[in-house]
């Protein structure tokens, strides 16, 4: 009978830049009897920051196969004080708890659940939440509990505060708008800064207004594309995790843009679920650098 593989665990870190930051980590791990199966670092000389993922697990031989991860944490703690690192030390087995909301388009949440269903996605789905009933039979199918949580002028801070409850009560890791049509507040965006994921569409020249993949087809753009990412309250300017475009040929119509379009937002977005999720995704400033 064969031996399971150890877990594989992953340490994901930034710091202002000096040497022997590489050392330090190495070191640390070595000490702990681990051996290092993936590492990819960088440094953004135009802040003088740096930063790393590395992927580790107790070397061969190693009694036990896993390692005790609080343990491995609270020794780590002194090597990240003496560096000014912003870090975090999780088990790549981890399934992350993923809320979606939606809107009345179904691409991109058909898409994730899919992934999610199919293990493409290694997340847990606990929850959809939607402004509008229409999706709730796609919701059904994957056995995946619907809330309509209408949304109005008046009742945007209840809708928000049911939200945040969800969040709460269900230990949500990660919200994803795919394809959610409402605007959220600057108290919002506040309390799920880094947790946050949206997609939207982007061509040059910008359409907005309804039915922007119709905009682009009358206007013969050769490029269209999405944009995934973190959600603030500048509005579709957070960091960017991903985009994907994809060739407009002059024989398509309205609705084959829309398409592909839409095909370009499932891309990105899924994308971006994948690497933040795996915590190969590091803010750095308005930017982020992700290890893919």
């Amino acid at each position: 009978m064969s031996t399971p593989a150890p877990d594989h665990y992953a340490l994901s870190l930034s710091c202002p830049d000096r040497a022997g930051i590489v050392y330090a980590v190495s070191r640390f791990l070595v000490d702990q009897g681990c051996s290092i199966a993936e590492s990819q670092q960088f440094t953004d000389r135009d802040v003088n920051r740096f930063f790393m993922r590395v992927e580790f697990a107790p070397a061969a031989g190693e009694a036990g196969g896993a390692l005790d991860l609080a343990s491995m944490r609270q020794a780590f703690a002194d090597t990240a004080a003496d560096l000014s690192l912003t870090w975090r030390m999780h088990t790549t087995s981890e399934r992350p708890r993923v809320l979606i909301m939606v809107s009345k388009f179904g691409h991109c949440l058909n898409d994730l659940l899919f992934r999610a269903n199919s293990g493409a996605l290694d997340v847990e789905i606990p929850a959809i939440v939607s402004n509008h009933p229409d999706l709730a039979t796609m919701a059904d199918h994957y056995r995946i509990p619907f809330h309509h949580v209408p949304v109005t002028k008046d009742t945007k801070p209840e809708a928000e505060a049911t939200l945040l409850q969800l969040v709460d009560e269900l230990d949500i890791d990660l919200v994803v708008l795919a394809r959610y049509m409402q605007i959220l507040s600057p108290e919002l965006c506040k309390a799920l800064e880094g947790r946050a994921i949206n997609i939207h569409h982007s061509m040059l020249p910008s359409f907005k207004g309804a039915k922007p993949y119709v905009q682009a087809a009358e206007r013969g753009v050769k490029f269209i594309g999405a944009t995934a990412h973190y959600v603030t309250s500048d509005l579709d300017e957070g960091p960017i995790i991903e985009q994907a475009v994809a060739r407009v040929d002059h024989s398509m119509d309205a609705a084959a843009v829309t398409r592909l379009g839409r095909d370009t937002e499932c891309m990105a977005l899924s994308r971006a679920v994948l690497w933040h999720t795996q915590n190969r995704v590091l803010l750095d400033g308005h930017k982020t650098v992700v290890f893919s």
